[in-house]
């Protein structure tokens, strides 16, 4: 009797990850961070997908007093172990103030995904300078007045719908009513 070897199809969720990490982070910790990634879904068994840095951005609010952050994106297959080993790895690194994780897909046949190699490089963003990070004091208590802006010229039809005169006249007999 002889037995034969039935390939069966590996099946795994998808997943995407982003995280933020710290405006003045190195590009070598951006780098190591991103390798520490990668080794964690190999080790666990996953297979990386996609690997962006979408660059520096602008928080929605304040994380840790930074209000700006170099987004990163990962997409990768595996298992919810491998999930919690990412998030535990992320948690430990003292550049990384947030991240987030979502199941995209419950069901992919990992033999069949094909993973480009540009896909998974990682270019890491220079660091920011002294003026990208310090935002003046004023902007952030709201003191700072925006900028006047322009308006446009009115035409004559315009002003002549305008009867400034009714309308002082209407407000003065409101005024008048209310005393």
């Amino acid at each position: 009797m002889t037995q034969t070897a039935v390939a069966v199809p590996r099946r795994a969720r998808e997943y995407e990850t982003i995280y933020v990490l710290r405006p003045d982070v190195a590009r070598e910790a951006q780098e190591r961070i991103a390798t520490r990634v990668t080794e964690t879904v190999s080790r666990e068994g996953g297979k990386l997908t996609n690997l962006e840095n979408w660059g520096r951005r602008q928080l929605a609010y304040a994380v840790s007093k930074f209000r700006r952050g170099v987004y990163v994106y990962v997409r990768y297959l595996g298992n919810g172990g491998l999930v919690s080993e990412m998030e535990r790895n992320l948690r430990m690194l003292d550049d990384v103030l947030k991240y987030q994780t979502v199941q995209v897909r419950a069901d992919v046949d990992v033999d069949s995904v094909e993973v480009a190699p540009e896909n998974v490089q990682f270019e890491a963003v220079e660091p920011a300078t002294e003026a990208e990070l310090e935002e003046p004091i004023e902007r952030l208590l709201g003191l700072e007045q925006a900028p006047e802006r322009e308006r446009a010229p009115r035409s004559e039809s315009e002003e002549a719908d305008v009867d400034l005169e009714a309308e002082e006249a209407a407000v003065g007999a409101a005024e008048e009513e209310e005393s």
